[in-house]
């Protein structure tokens, strides 16, 4: 019987990666990624599929697509794709990916059909609510932060696809495991177990609240929907969270009891000084190696709770985060990773808090998509021109020789792997050995190739950003190809016991 097909996007995400380890026995799952499988973490196995694709991309999408429709049916999406920060600037990712992007994937699944789409958001995405009161699974995405205004864009556009297949929404606490990976959180810390001037200081009386979830729990949670979904309402909202909500307080008071073995007291900072204050660590922070974390706009918060009231959903799934891995509970184990294997808790840190960007080779294999056919133009011409061997060749063959080199060309530098391109090198290269083509036309066809697709980027004004990228990912690319060709000359060379330089030797 065969395996239940599931799509994720933004599968090299804290919770894609997560959720593709715990799903991967059990189902076939597509992951649609802007990092490749290998630098995300993300598990290999035989039931995964991967797609390196940046979704606000339509091209690229289309071409994907086609693929994953060609497989058959998809079941269930768990569309986890999105762009959040920190910095609390407009960007203009925020409605590229978690606007455009899902638009792209709506459009795409509107001809899947699955079963169920499941649209992840973040409590982030709501205005703090009153003083006593909480968030519940009514309360509308009307937050003030651009992320929140994009999800809210994102939700009421789900119910344009309501004919084509049932949705479900769900909020999320603020994520975190027992390596941290939650920028603010790993930003207290940092600060509060030094011996930094400030890692005491507490800015209001302490009490801004947030919920938290660990990234255990909210794979559980995933999985607790993925097999109740046929009894959920079309449009219902979730919310995977504990309720309340933790402050800043006592995450201080648990986490340096534990790190110094007594407790510690804070010192609060007067609500009136915090955003000058911010302001002065930023100007500072323009003649340092690294810019603050805090920014002015998050003095808006100080004091705020976000508390949530989360029983609706704990009652419709019959589910309930662990209390063992509650935020306070697991303190401890977050500290005793810092201190045992600091440089793994630093990377793990560190990547969290990169900020999603369009990746170059990403965008530059778009760009070569849109002008291959102009690329294959050029180097039939170019080579027949050029190279004596090659104007023998009929031109029909030019062409399908051309998109299959490209085809792999492009294949490695949208997934940052350069092995693949390298084997088929190999394997070009002893087949046109074969038929009589010299290591120098071979070389030589590959350099014309390089030269031909950065001068046709060169040309093209959405390259302008790009150029200093473009050595790495196409040259580089196809250097290791042309070492290929001239390790599989030197080989042949070899086996055939024939003395001196190796025609491939220049």
């Amino acid at each position: 019987m065969a395996l239940p097909r599931i799509l994720v996007t933004g599968a090299s995400g804290f919770i894609g990666r997560h959720l593709l380890d715990s799903l991967k026995e059990d189902f076939r799952i597509i992951g649609l990624a802007r990092r490749s499988q290998i630098r995300c973490g993300a598990p290999f196995h035989d039931n995964i599929t991967w797609h390196q694709v940046d979704i606000g991309d339509p091209a690229t999408m289309r071409s994907v697509f086609d693929e994953i429709r060609a497989e058959g049916p998809v079941d269930i999406v768990f569309h986890l794709a999105a762009h959040y920060d920190f910095t609390g600037e407009d960007h203009p990712e925020y409605y590229r990916t978690n606007v455009d992007g899902l638009r792209n994937i709506l459009e795409h699944c509107s001809t899947l059909r699955p079963k169920m789409f499941l649209f992840s958001s973040s409590v982030a995405a709501c205005a703090f609510p009153p003083a006593g009161k909480a968030l519940t699974e009514t309360s509308p995405p009307d937050g003030d932060h651009v992320y929140a205004k994009t999800k809210a864009i994102g939700e009421a556009m789900l119910a344009e696809y309501n004919d084509e297949f049932p949705s479900v929404i769900v909020r999320f606490a603020a994520l975190f495991s027992d390596w941290c990976e939650y920028p603010p959180l790993y930003m207290f810390l940092r600060t509060w177990l030094s011996r930094a001037w400030n890692a005491r200081i507490l800015g209001g009386r302490g009490e801004s609240s947030i919920p938290y979830l660990h990234i255990n729990d909210a794979i559980s949670f995933l999985t607790r929907v993925l097999y109740k979904h046929a009894e959920l309402a079309d449009g219902e909202i979730l919310i995977a969270s504990p309720d309340g909500a933790i402050s800043h307080e006592q995450l201080y008071i648990e986490s340096t009891q534990y790190y110094f073995e007594d407790a510690r007291s804070p010192m609060h900072t007067p609500k009136v000084m915090i955003k000058p204050g911010i302001h002065a660590l930023c100007f500072a922070g323009r003649f340092g190696s690294e810019k603050p974390f805090e920014r002015p706009w998050m003095a808006q918060y100080v004091d705020k709770e976000l508390t949530v009231d989360a029983s609706r959903t704990r009652e419709r799934l019959d589910w309930a985060p662990k209390r063992r891995l509650e935020i306070l509970y697991r303190l401890p184990f977050l500290i005793e990773n810092r201190k045992y294997d600091r440089i793994e808790w630093t990377r793990r840190n560190r990547d969290a808090m990169k900020q999603v960007r369009i990746r170059p080779n990403l965008k530059i294999h778009s760009l070569l998509q849109k002008h291959k056919q102009e690329i294959i133009e050029e180097c039939t011409k170019e080579l027949r021109e050029n190279f004596p061997r090659y104007k023998e060749v009929d031109e029909r063959e030019h062409r399908w020789n051309h998109r299959l080199i490209l085809r792999n060309l492009f294949n490695a530098i949208r997934m940052r792997m350069k092995i693949d391109f390298m084997s088929y090198c190999r394997d070009l290269a002893e087949r046109r050995l074969e038929e009589g083509f010299t290591a120098e036309e071979l070389v030589g066809a590959l350099e014309t190739i390089d030269r031909i697709c950065i001068r046709t980027l060169m040309r093209d004004e959405e390259s302008k950003d790009m150029h200093p990228y473009l050595f790495a990912c196409i040259t580089m690319t196809i250097r290791f190809g042309i070492d290929q060709v001239q390790e599989t000359c030197d080989r042949i060379h070899e086996k055939e016991g024939r003395p001196g330089r190796s025609p491939c030797d220049k």
